[in-house]
């Protein structure tokens, strides 16, 4: 299952998508996050020591080797050269699942081990100084799109994305890639008006938008939530002491958060594991195709000089039955 975390900057997106992985971590699901954020703040906030968190090898510096694994054999895609953020699998594609070993994961993804023994992260790496006044963040989250495009994930697998703040997600098709986006919204004017542009974008996408109140201090904060939110709000966290131990740098065990914050994250999962009986692959892979379609007329065919349409394969769907194919 693959679940987004969006939000107004500072209204604490980072630190419930941590929750939330170390919550699958604690039962013992095996967990793939992903920090895709700007500021790279999400292994830190799984434990990791700052210096263990910046020493996780970027996916946006290994583009070449993940398009090289990715394309393999699929005769559409003539190089690597030729495959952008967009690129849709086809037949001779490699696929990926989540539990296995591969070149990619190899090169990009580590434990984190802090606190669960499943969970482990990948991260698309902060902007260099290379890339200032020069290249967009967004071509470096690309490389999270590839592979969420590749990827076949099932019941009880979980791939947690801590996207960019804002809106700045519908930057590129990846806001279609989940199963769940939870929108992590403050009770204030600022707070909601984030989750009422991205209702407004994700509304022909298809998209379960679910909020999840943040910073909730009593029933006035709960009050104007529902007012502002209505039914999409699925649940709210509170304050946490055991969230401000975290951000001073100590290490409490998972079991010390408070309980209303436990139940919480509960609810969030029982949201996303009810999604799997309805995902359409098939409706995942046309979206796909279409934003593919779209960057291909609008920048993509001018910059590799070929019509990168013709790597779309109207026979293939992404899905369980594609992985019997793989090579």
């Amino acid at each position: 299952m693959k679940i987004a975390f969006v939000g107004k900057g500072g209204s604490g997106k980072t630190t419930l998508s941590s929750l939330f992985v170390r919550h699958l971590g604690a039962a013992r699901l095996p967990v793939l996050a992903i920090d895709a954020d700007i500021n790279q703040h999400l292994g830190v906030a799984l434990g990791l020591t700052e210096e263990r968190a910046a020493a996780i090898p970027p996916l946006g510096g290994h583009l070449p080797l993940i398009k090289e694994y990715l394309r393999s054999h699929n005769p559409r895609i003539a190089s690597a050269d030729e495959m952008v953020k967009t690129t849709p699998p086809g037949r001779g594609s490699r696929l990926l699942t989540l539990d296995e070993d591969n070149p990619i994961y190899d090169a990009c993804r580590r434990p984190v081990g802090s606190c669960c023994s499943g969970i482990r992260i990948m991260a698309t790496g902060p902007f260099q100084e290379g890339d200032l006044g020069v290249a967009c963040y967004h071509s470096k989250v690309g490389a999270v799109e590839l592979l969420l495009n590749h990827l076949v994930d099932g019941a009880g697998e979980y791939v947690v994305v801590d996207m960019t703040a804002g809106s700045d997600a519908f930057a590129s098709g990846l806001f279609t890639r989940f199963d769940v986006t939870f929108l992590v919204a403050e009770p204030t004017r600022k707070g909601v008006s984030v989750y009422r542009q991205y209702r407004e974008y994700a509304r022909d996408w298809g998209i379960k938008l679910a909020v999840v109140g943040n910073k909730v201090q009593g029933p006035d904060d709960l009050a104007f939530l529902r007012e502002h939110v209505g039914a999409d709000l699925l649940t709210w966290a509170g304050q946490s002491d055991f969230v401000r131990d975290i951000e001073k740098g100590r290490a409490p065990e998972f079991e010390a958060l408070e309980p209303d914050n436990h139940a919480a994250l509960e609810r969030m999962r029982e949201a996303v594991d009810a999604t799997h009986e309805t995902r359409d692959w098939r409706r995942y892979t046309d979206q796909m195709v279409e934003f593919h379609v779209k960057n291909a007329h609008s920048w993509a065919n001018s910059r590799t000089g070929v019509d990168l349409t013709t790597q779309v394969d109207p026979e293939f769907t992404l899905g369980p039955q594609a992985l019997a194919s793989r090579t």
